[in-house]
């Protein structure tokens, strides 16, 4: 084994981006993640053991029940190390748990897209506690302002997306938003950032009400969507879950029948809802360089290295002797059957060990076919590693 340090100025470290895209499609009172829909599996209805428009992290418990297979779940014995889990609270720890119990926790945990929807003047915590966020951002669009002549957050009628950042990563890619409003099948609305400044236009149909108006805000990093066109770009429907107060669709209304909503949608059997967007997920990769010089890495512990017949052993209880004579294996192609080629030794690499600075072994590289290594030959390998 050649064992060969890799020097510091070969070693490079950067960050990779990719915007992977990611869709919602609401309807009929259910999201569907990407397009997908119920798989069933030998012992769920759903093969991921999640909700349908849900992720499942870590993608635990696929395919299993408490009652055939039982649950995999995290669990921690109480000591001295005072060690538990988020969800419990400090006083719980202390009053319902001795040392030596046992505190388990669940598996799968999932997550999926949200809305809440509030009427004029209704109380609205969630959008209060965004405030400050919201007033940052006016350097980019005087449409993020919370309260100003185009509209008061805190009692105008408002639609609050919420996108968990397992979805988009870092954040959201600016331009990639595209909200469509669907009745029976046919286009009634469609919102884009298409300034990438956070701001929401209605871009179509042509002609449409409301074209070419701001119906809502982006918060990029945070993963909300903000939603305040209150103009009707349908007809009346039972979009409140009252069947007494039908209400135009708007983009106050979008997503009706979404997942967590404040307010039910009821029967919404000809409206459909689709939120696509790109997200930013910043990968650190390490790359490094492995070299086979000329001259080197030509011999091997491999016996088909030597020829056939040549690799004469003499052993016994106090010996052991090799035939000096041994010769390489003649690998090299000639245009006739005799006589053979020079010999030239040759080896093929098929794999590089990591090791750290103790010979640990921490990793190995595999090439996707055996690289061929002759004695006036230089190789250098170029490796990659996701941090």
């Amino acid at each position: 084994m050649s064992l060969k340090k890799i020097k510091q100025n070969e070693i490079f470290v950067n960050q990779v981006e990719f915007n992977p895209t990611t869709n919602f499609f609401i309807y009929d009172g259910k999201t569907y993640l990407d397009k997908k829909v119920e798989v069933s599996g030998a012992f769920t209805d759903n093969v991921g053991n999640v909700p349908i428009g849900h992720v499942n992290l870590y993608e635990l418990n696929v395919d299993r029940n408490s009652g055939s297979t039982g649950l995999i779940y995290p669990f921690l014995t109480k000591e001295g190390s005072l060690t538990s889990f988020k969800t419990i609270s400090t006083t719980s720890f202390n009053s319902d748990f001795s040392y030596g119990d046992t505190i388990t926790g669940s598996y799968p945990l999932s997550a999926s897209i949200s809305r809440d929807f509030y009427l004029t003047g209704s109380d609205r915590t969630r959008v209060d506690a965004l405030q400050n966020t919201l007033n940052y951002y006016l350097y980019l669009s005087k449409h993020y302002a919370y309260s100003s002549s185009l509209g008061n957050k805190a009692t105008q009628e408002l639609n609050l997306i919420s996108i968990p950042s397992i979805f988009y990563g870092s954040s959201i890619e600016k331009g990639s938003v595209d909200l469509s409003f669907y009745v029976s099948g046919t286009l009634v609305g469609k919102l884009q950032d298409k300034n990438k400044n956070g701001e929401l236009i209605q871009v179509g149909p042509s002609g449409s009400n409301g074209s070419g108006s701001v119906a809502g805000i982006v918060l990029y990093t945070e993963g909300f969507i903000v939603l305040t066109g209150s103009w009707g770009i349908t007809p009346k429907a039972d979009y409140l879950s009252d069947p007494s107060n039908l209400v135009s669709g708007s983009w106050t209304v979008f997503g009706a029948g979404m997942l967590g909503e404040v307010y039910n949608a009821g029967s919404l059997p000809s409206a459909s809802f689709d939120i696509t967007f790109n997200g930013v997920h910043k990968v650190p990769v390490m790359t490094f360089f492995a070299h086979a010089k000329r001259g080197e890495l030509n011999n091997s512990n491999n016996p088909t290295f030597i020829s056939y017949g040549s690799n004469t052993l003499t052993t016994g209880s106090n010996v052991y002797i090799e035939d000096k004579y041994r010769l390489p294996a003649n690998v090299v192609s000639s245009s006739y059957n005799d006589p053979e080629s020079y010999l030239e030794k040759t080896t093929f690499i098929t794999k590089i060990n990591i090791y750290d600075d103790s010979k640990n072994l921490i990793g190995v590289a595999k090439v996707a076919k055996p690289v061929k290594k002759t004695q006036d030959r230089d190789l250098t390998f170029k490796i990659k590693l996701d941090l």
